[in-house]
């Protein structure tokens, strides 16, 4: 028998490298018996990675709940009359001057016998053994008069700020039911020119319940502001309170029993397992890519030289598995991440909320990669077929829909906003019009609207009428079809074929027969990935 040419054998082991590439796991198993390693590594991975990320979830809640109840005790503490209750996006209001002079004083009275009243694990910031004190500072217009009965104003609009600093030593000295008794020249306000009063304060707690959950306590050093807001001279002065709260190294600590350093180096082995693994697939993942693009180049360049044509866009595309780089994306984060929680865990970092970003992003990959195994199966692929069908025309279709509904927003803002609640933002209004394309709120929307202006009244009439006829009944109806139309297409290229490219046609004439007459896997869990030969003509998705 003659020897086949050189250009047959490269053809044969081309067809044969395709064949085996486009296979999935359990084919590429009986094939060639090569271990699944990257399936078993991801099904490992998100067992892992979800239990890392519900333990770093529950540490979070106790992180956020802390925060939390201090603020609520904090305006409880230096906020007089405070109802537990805030007014919209601020904590309470004061309409007379006698009102402001007394809240004023009683913040700086309760910060003056914190140690005596306070609840919560707190004390004051200190500076080199001095303890920071309580900064007052006010804004002002410069001099000027205003006389609202004539109608006359001659005000400077330059700003003048004022501040003073008052230690609690000093306070304790000088208590009094009167602020003037601490500063007169500083507290005796012009009310015409007052924009407003800040007060500004930092105290430092620890929080001991973690120990509970036996991880290390967390020290926190909370920045507090109360702000007496005039900027509108409505006769009424809002006061918003804002604790920002920063999570520090603790210097100097000692915990008895072994409970709670036993169980940190637990979770920190546990977390090092989780890096180990997400590297691996990486790894793996990574040299897949590498050896995709050398397949690929293969084929072009043997295409090229044997049909004298390129190969179609399309074609090149399905070398590069999107899976796999939503896997390297996941494993990176998942590195970061874990390498963040880690330091986390040995309170030698406090970056919650990168952390929590992170983790829960690259948590997300992970389960969205498990819809790659799920397309193995002709019933469930079906999902991910119509997905990618309809994307491109959906992209298209929002485009020219947002233009509308950006449309609506602006003027909704600028009309409705004086009138309407919902509508005094670009966000709120946003975020309005999204709910009534959900249906959610309609009744609401319609009755909240102020009728001090009939003009008015009647546009927003016209207004959410228009929008939502038009976003429910007809656009939203043309979103939906888009959809039906992609998956009734896949549908029918299931039952009838799809269309075929130049690689399929090319793969077409690869015999199988080397891998059928292979022996049969003894692992029963292989058989449920077992592929009819007449799924061979379905289209390659990557």
């Amino acid at each position: 028998m003659m020897a086949q040419p050189d250009s047959d054998l490269e053809e044969d082991a081309l067809k044969e490298d395709l064949k085996f590439y486009f296979m999935n796991p359990c084919e590429k198993y009986r094939a060639r018996r090569q271990i699944p390693w990257k399936l078993g590594l991801q099904i490992l991975k998100i067992v892992m990675v979800t239990t890392q990320l519900i333990l770093f979830g529950l540490s979070n809640q106790l992180v956020v709940s802390f925060k939390e109840e201090n603020t609520i005790a904090f305006k409880h503490l230096f906020l007089k009359g405070y109802s537990g209750v805030d007014e919209d996006d601020y904590s309470c209001s004061v309409y007379t001057q006698q009102d402001v002079y007394d809240s004023i004083l009683f913040a700086i009275n309760q910060y003056c016998q914190l140690k005596n009243i306070s609840l919560g694990t707190l004390g004051y910031e200190q500076d080199e053994d001095d303890v920071s004190g309580l900064q007052i500072c006010k804004q002002q217009y410069k001099k000027g008069t205003m006389l609202p009965s004539n109608a006359t104003l001659n005000i400077d609009i330059a700003i003048e700020t004022d501040c003073i600093h008052l230690e609690p030593q000093m306070l304790a000295t000088k208590r009094s039911g009167d602020l003037k008794m601490i500063n007169s020249s500083f507290f005796n306000f012009e009310f015409y020119r007052l924009i407003q009063v800040e007060i500004s304060f930092q105290l430092k707690g620890i929080d001991l319940q973690t120990i509970h959950a036996r991880e290390l306590p967390d020290c926190y050093a909370f920045q507090n502001t109360i702000t007496f807001n005039n900027r509108a001279h409505s006769g009424k002065i809002k006061i918003y309170f804002d604790s920002d709260a920063d999570i520090q190294e603790c210097k100097d600590w000692h915990i008895s029993g072994s409970i709670v350093q036993k169980n940190t180096q637990y979770i920190l082995v546990f977390d090092g397992f989780v890096i180990v693994s997400c590297f691996a697939s990486l790894i793996l993942c990574t040299r897949s890519i590498i050896l995709a693009l050398k397949l690929q180049k293969r084929f072009v360049n043997f295409f090229l030289e044997k049909y004298k044509r390129h190969v179609c866009h399309a074609d090149r595309l399905e070398f590069i598995n999107g899976w796999y780089v939503l896997v390297i994306i996941s494993d990176v984060m998942t590195i970061i991440g874990s390498i963040m929680k880690m330091e986390i865990k040995a309170k030698n970092l406090t970056s919650y909320d990168v952390c929590s970003i992170l983790l829960g992003t690259s948590t997300l990959f992970v389960w969205v990669g498990v819809i790659r195994y799920l397309g193995y199966f002709q019933t469930y692929n079906v999902l991910i077929l119509t997905m990618q069908a309809s994307l491109p025309k959906v992209l298209r279709f929002c485009c020219c829909a947002g233009m509308i509904y950006l449309g609506y927003t602006f003027c909704g803002w600028i009309v409705l906003g004086p009138y309407h609640e919902k509508f005094e933002d670009l966000n709120t209004v946003a975020e309005c019009l999204f709910s009534l394309v959900n249906g959610d709120d309609m009744f609401a929307t319609f009755a909240q609207i102020q009728q001090k202006s009939t003009l008015v009244w009647l546009f927003s009439r016209l207004y959410l009428y228009s929008f939502i006829s038009l976003f429910i009944y007809m656009i939203l109806s043309l979103f939906i079809a888009l959809i039906t139309d992609s998956y009734d297409t896949i549908k029918k290229y299931q039952q009838n074929g799809f269309p075929v490219t130049d690689l399929h046609e090319f793969l077409k004439e690869c015999s199988s027969t080397d891998y059928s007459k292979e022996p049969q896997a003894s692992m029963p869990f292989i058989c449920c990935c077992r592929r009819r030969g007449s799924d061979d003509n379905l289209i390659l998705i990557n």
